[in-house]
């Protein structure tokens, strides 16, 4: 096991071939933290990485074996107010008002294999020796309460995953105010911190910036992940990029508000903390009850920005999403939203899956507006029955028909929703999230359900299930268009209302289970708005995500270069749309909308009978592409080559895992006079391997060495002098066999 632990020393060393986690028992029974980074080799004591000593201001926290300083101190899962006056990672309210704590070692188990966290998502293993488990048990006399430090370390990863779990045992309450998943203390604080950030529209964008002492934070008080921040952030050397350099990555399985947080002290050490927000969270525990913080997941690289997202993306696809449709080739989709939005009766919805099956296409999926009296947004949410005047066969005669065609059907919800003028609210008017006496906050005319109450997560459940098992439904888009705002709940009692936001992503947790349970070969695809619960989270239930509203090929090369930081390109929702684009007014070629979406799960958003006959036939030939190519596209390894943050281009790649073949994707947003030529330089490739490359019909063959150092030249004049701006070549590399 890469687990070990020397009692003479009191320390424990998590190591594998890439990464060291070097944890000790300090001389007040509290967990200090020696060393995480490169692997190094392991030895009886790692004592002199212990760091201690007065200092002027400081808090004696331990006078004996040391003078054991805490605000000085790398910790484990530090608490503020004994000595540490930097943030804590956790407090405690007690019935006195006190929420001062003593957490100390009591015990540890180390197990083969990694343990669930079932209600909660979570990375998992499927065999024990895959990874190893290390739970140190603290405790606090005083209140009687156990705090339970898990750690998990892959074999063949450089990852640690991290979560708490707090389990009370005291005669009286105490409550938690705030439970991180982690903290992390580092020793040094010249570090870049780069995290994803934006809005709707423009999501996951690549924000770069140096620490400095204080705090650096990006957070989600929104009660969802959000498209401002994602739950990530990477802390790199200044001098890091793409293909070297250390990298710290950090990335919350959570779907709800989340805190990630880098606090350089004055002494220019480093603290991160991560996990569920703190402000308005408070979570009781009576005598037996305990609680269990999301998962953090550490990926540590010497080698690049790449790599470490290369890391995530295997752990994410073969470790974190599941079930059916994990290692399965997703179906090519058409989408017929933007084709009608909700004017659409069945002879429409039937001409449109017609054209998609001539092209190709293989699973149609229908929108919004199917339901209640849906016509417009403002109502029939929560009316989970069909159109009748629509759709007089309902879901069942429709899913028929198309199936009849040869497509597969699909279908949009938005379960956690409810227009006021709909049946549903008419009936329950007190089931949505609302403070009262207090004005009720719409947001594209609609309130959110109180998903906190297991009874209000029954009756939706109940009508979706009469809806999926009445027809033949391959596909499920679950939406989800707002914040919750004026969280309150009727449901609850008022020292309870701190728990709702956590609950709430509980119960969202517990529908998705319980549906993919019922239906298992369902591909479900989850969506906020676009990309605003783009979480590792909801890639526990649903392996791939609409990545953003935003469908033009040009800013989804921001979005989608963004988001591969974390996220595999399986899990990208990645469709091409009409032009002028419905979002921005761009019009881009044809061509390069198709480049762009190849690079995830692809599919259409348009009516391909408005297209010309010479579209139809590049729409026939791209999806020809895209089966050639699907498996590599998703389960190859990704590397960034140029990013749209950085000037006028962008590229990217997929290798195969023995690197027989790639696919390498070049896009110019504007088209600059007189041109010069480019040299564009892949990776990933074996040095020594001879290699056919096809792109615009030119085939050359070149090392693999050549490829990478050398580089492609591109003439721009000869390659764009048709399409001009917005422009895009493929590259496809595959061994030359001799």
């Amino acid at each position: 096991m890469p687990i070990i632990y020397h009692p003479q020393a009191k320390e424990f060393h998590l190591y594998n071939q890439s990464v060291s986690y070097i944890i000790q028992i300090m001389g007040n029974g509290q967990l200090g933290n020696l060393y995480y980074g490169k692997r190094i080799k392991d030895r009886e004591s790692f004592e002199y990485l212990f760091e201690t000593g007065e200092r002027p201001h400081a808090a004696i926290s331990c006078p004996n074996p040391v003078n054991l300083c805490l605000q000085y101190t790398k910790q484990e899962y530090p608490a503020y107010g004994t000595g540490d006056y930097r943030y804590g990672a956790y407090q405690v309210r007690q019935e006195n008002g006190s929420r001062i704590t003593n957490f100390t070692y009591a015990d540890h188990m180390i197990l083969a294999g990694k343990p669930s966290m079932e209600p909660l998502p979570s990375t998992y293993t499927e065999d024990d020796s895959e990874a190893s488990t290390l739970k140190i048990r603290l405790h606090d006399d005083l209140i009687d309460t156990d705090l339970v430090l898990t750690y998990t370390i892959y074999e063949e990863r450089p990852v640690i995953t991290r979560n708490a779990f707090f389990k009370h045992s005291g005669q009286e309450e105490i409550v938690l105010l705030n439970a991180m998943s982690a903290a992390v203390d580092l020793p040094e604080s010249d570090y870049d911190m780069i995290h994803l950030s934006g809005a709707w529209s423009r999501e996951r964008y690549v924000k770069r910036r140096p620490l400095e002492q204080g705090i650096q934070s990006v957070y989600s008080m929104r009660g969802i992940s959000s498209a401002e921040h994602n739950p990530f952030v990477a802390l790199t050397d200044k001098t890091t990029t793409e293909s070297s350099g250390t990298a710290y990555g950090f990335s919350l399985v959570y779907s709800g508000s989340f805190l990630a947080q880098a606090e350089v002290c004055s002494h220019d050490t480093t603290r991160v903390l991560m996990g569920i927000h703190p402000d308005t969270f408070e979570w009781p525990l009576k005598t037996g009850e305990s609680f269990q913080t999301p998962e953090l997941v550490m990926v540590y690289t010497d080698q690049g920005l790449s790599h470490m997202s290369q890391v995530f993306h295997r752990l994410y696809r073969t470790r974190l999403a599941r079930g059916y449709w994990r290692d399965r080739e997703r179906p090519v989709l058409l989408n017929n939203w933007e084709a009608t939005y909700m004017d659409f009766d069945e002879e429409k919805i039937l001409s449109i899956a017609g054209k998609a099956k001539e092209t190709g296409v293989e699973l149609f999926v229908l929108d919004d507006g199917w339901f209640g009296d849906r016509s417009d947004d403002d109502r029939s949410l929560g009316d989970w029955y069909v159109n009748k005047e629509k759709l007089p066969g309902g879901i069942s005669g429709l899913s028929e028909k198309i199936e009849a065609m040869g497509l597969k059907f699909g279908l949009w919800i938005e379960p956690e929703m409810v227009n006021k003028n709909s049946r549903f609210y008419e009936a329950h008017p007190d089931w949505i999230i609302s403070a009262p006496g207090r004005y009720e906050t719409p947001s594209r005319q609609q309130h959110v359900l109180d998903f906190s109450r297991k009874e209000i997560v029954d009756s939706v459940y109940e009508m979706l299930k009469n809806v999926i098992e009445g027809a033949r439904i391959s596909y499920i888009k679950w939406d989800m268009n707002r914040y919750i705002t004026e969280c309150f709940s009727r449901g609850a009692l008022k020292n309870e209302q701190g728990m709702v936001m956590h609950k709430y992503i509980l119960g969202v947790y517990d529908l998705y289970s319980r549906l993919i349970h019922d239906f298992p070969q369902i591909l479900f695809e989850s969506c906020a708005s676009g990309g605003a619960r783009f979480d590792p989270g909801m890639l526990y239930y649903a392996p791939q995500a609409w990545c953003s509203d935003n469908t033009d090929a040009i800013d989804r090369l921001k979005i989608q270069y963004g988001t591969s930081m974390v996220y595999p390109v399986s899990s990208i929702g990645a469709h091409i749309s009409a032009v002028p684009n419905h979002q921005i007014h761009r019009i881009t070629p044809l061509k390069t909308r198709g480049n762009a979406a190849f690079f995830g799960a692809f599919g259409y958003e348009l009516d391909l009978n408005h297209l010309s006959e010479e579209e139809v036939q590049l729409v026939k030939e791209q999806i020809e592409i895209y089966k050639e190519n699907r498996r590599l596209l998703h389960q190859g390894t990704f590397y960034r080559l140029k990013s749209p943050f950085e000037g006028n281009d962008t590229a990217w790649m997929v290798v195969a895992e023995d690197q027989t073949q790639a696919i390498a994707a070049y896009y110019q947003t504007l088209n600059p006079a007189n041109a010069g030529w480019l040299r564009l330089k892949l990776a990933g490739l074996c040095e020594d391997m001879l290699y056919q490359v096809e792109v615009e019909g030119d085939t050359g063959e070149y090392y693999g060495s050549e490829l990478m150092y050398a580089g492609l030249p591109i003439n721009r004049n000869h390659f764009f002098k048709e399409t001009g701006d917005f422009a895009s070549l493929l590259f496809f590399v595959k061994q030359k066999l001799v």
